[in-house]
């Protein structure tokens, strides 16, 4: 079945990567849906806070409550949010943040980087 609704480009900065969201869905719903794996994934209804990323570019808007425990106030004014409760509202470039930040950007360079061998 195909999907008519309208999409935006979702652009997570530390892998370049891009991927069509539908206006209404969850960021990581609509990653989820083309098998990509940009954003970590926990619990993917806001519990967790695994999903966490901060808004680098772009508009988006809230489809759910967002955690206290773990964005707060301050963090979500700077930008912050949780991917599966916010839903793209034009193209947007994101950033992973929180709990995966460190692995997940170690995890990428060493892949997208020449490998060396040590003698």
């Amino acid at each position: 079945m195909f999907d008519f609704r309208p999409k935006v480009n979702v652009t997570v900065t530390q892998t370049g990567e891009t991927f069509a969201c539908a206006i209404g869905d969850s960021v990581l719903q609509g990653m989820l849906r083309l098998g990509r794996k940009g954003i970590p994934v926990g619990c993917v209804n806001g519990g967790c806070g695994v999903c966490k990323i901060k808004l680098v570019e772009g508009e988006i808007s809230k489809i759910g409550p967002i955690s206290r425990a773990h964005v707060t106030a301050e963090e979500e004014a700077e930008g912050y949010t949780l991917a599966c409760r916010v839903s793209p509202t034009c193209a947007v470039t994101l950033a992973v943040a929180g709990k995966f930040e460190k692995p997940f950007t170690k995890g990428h360079a060493a892949q997208a980087g020449p490998s060396s061998t040590t003698p």
